[in-house]
């Protein structure tokens, strides 16, 4: 089958184009300016991308997958419609290429899916049952973010957001999960939900095809979840984190050491690289699951302390004269907070480089919180993009002096070079390309080394 898909650049598209090229497809697709970590894995599968959206669409397809991103009025939508060509959204290809006769285990919630889904998908590979997988990052581990696999199981990152502009149901009701992990549920989303309750009412729909003889998994100490159950639920859960009711929970010791508490008992203690109490309960998500799907949990242990982490989640870009540069995809308050928190005991200067792209950003949803969870940091330098629909300097006010914001990226580039020294962890958060200032940072940085 020849495919064209539309809008490939995005994290579950460039996933789709793999799993398709894996399948025998011929695949080619087009988008806007690509941005890491995708870019590169499209360059390294050596798919073809077009850049832009045109009314000429590559012709001899059979049939052309079209990403969410897009809607009425783009030039290549159009012309799919008016030339009555065959098409349809990416999850729907997803559910009837490859999902079908797998063991689906799907990861949803605001926070944590994609290292959730990712550490599962490590340890079924680690314990010999070769999973399939789609996530919407690159776990170093596997350094690629989709693939068939030959086990039974696929693990797959189950979106709230809505499928296509022609179908306006959340991503994840279409994957028809056997296990379903729940890590935590948050309003987010602003351009097509008007409040929690209204995901709420989506992560239910979800909950309705999970089947009886199926499994939730559940973070026992959300009270949005709780709610979402307590609306209905036909399928065995189990629960981790806090509670009476947790199976598996876990006590911080370190940033990146934690004890593991299975019913109550205290099992074995955890080593392994990611940091902060919100990874830990990402760990113990994936450990239940895997637990559930038949994995000795101490196997499952022994796996976890081998996990590399996901590209652009906390991880290390480049260290150089001193400073540690970070990317981070943070582009919630929570998410935020969470990774201020977890670089909290290395006693180093946090410095925010913060680009607030995402659509709820953009409008202002979380003005109110996005101070507070910007407060632990020691310095915040902030992109004023010319689409935003609030003014940083007087929402983010609380900040103080540690403060700085510009509406030009080299102007902030160079605000950012001003400030940091030796000793600073700087943390670059944004979920795209952010003008390409990482890279930028990351080469003046190194400029910095002795020797260089």
């Amino acid at each position: 089958m020849k495919i064209h898909i539309l809008a490939i650049g995005g994290t579950f598209m460039a996933g789709v184009a793999l799993l398709a090229r894996e399948l025998g497809d011929k695949v080619s697709g087009c988008d806007g300016p690509l941005y890491p970590p995708m870019s590169e894995v499209l360059a390294e599968m050596r798919i073809p991308v077009t850049e832009g959206y045109a009314r000429e669409l590559p012709g001899g397809c059979d049939r052309y997958v079209i990403g969410n991103a897009l809607s009425r009025g783009n030039p290549a939508v159009e012309t799919v419609l008016d030339r009555g060509l065959d098409y349809v959204s990416g999850p729907q290809f997803v559910a009837e290429r490859i999902l079908r006769d797998r063991h689906v285990i799907a990861v949803a919630g605001t926070h944590g899916k994609t290292t959730t889904t990712s550490i599962i998908a490590w340890i079924l590979e680690a314990t010999g049952r070769e999973p399939g997988f789609l996530i919407g990052g690159v776990p170093d581990n596997f350094n690629i973010s989709a693939r068939l696999g030959t086990g039974s199981h696929f693990v797959i990152e189950a979106d709230e957001y809505d499928t296509a502009f022609f179908d306006k149901r959340a991503k994840f009701v279409h994957y028809r999960a056997r296990t379903l992990v729940l890590n935590n549920l948050e309003y987010d989303h602003a351009d097509i939900y008007p409040d929690l309750a209204a995901i709420e009412r989506q992560f239910h729909h979800l909950v309705r095809t999970v089947p009886g003889s199926g499994r939730i998994i559940v973070n026992g100490g959300d009270t949005a979840l709780a709610r979402v159950l307590k609306a209905g639920c036909w399928t065995p859960v189990e629960r981790f984190g806090i509670g009476p009711e947790a199976h598996l929970s876990g006590q911080l010791i370190t940033p990146s050491r934690f004890e593991l508490w299975v019913d109550g008992k205290p099992m074995t203690t955890v080593n392994w690289s990611m940091r902060g109490g919100h990874n830990m309960d990402n760990a113990l998500a994936a450990l239940t699951a895997a637990e559930a799907v038949g994995v000795p949990l101490e196997e499952a242990v022994d796996a976890l302390e081998t996990f590399r982490g996901v590209r652009r989640r906390l991880s290390l870009r480049a260290e150089a004269a001193g400073v540690r540069l970070y990317d981070d995809f943070a582009h919630h308050p929570t998410a935020i907070a969470r990774t201020l928190e977890g670089l909290a005991e290395t006693g180093r200067r946090r410095v925010v480089v913060f680009e607030p792209r995402s659509r709820s950003m953009r409008e202002g949803a979380h003005g109110a919180v996005l101070a507070e969870a910007l407060a632990g940091a020691d310095r915040v330098f902030v992109f004023r993009r010319s689409d935003l629909a609030w003014d940083p300097l007087r929402d983010l006010a609380d900040l103080g002096p540690r403060l700085s914001v510009a509406g030009d990226s080299d102007e902030l580039l160079a605000d950012v070079l001003r400030d940091i020294q030796a000793g600073d962890d700087v943390i670059i958060m944004s979920n795209g390309g952010f003008e390409g200032l990482p890279a930028r940072l990351e080469a003046a940085v190194k400029a910095r080394e002795p020797g260089v």
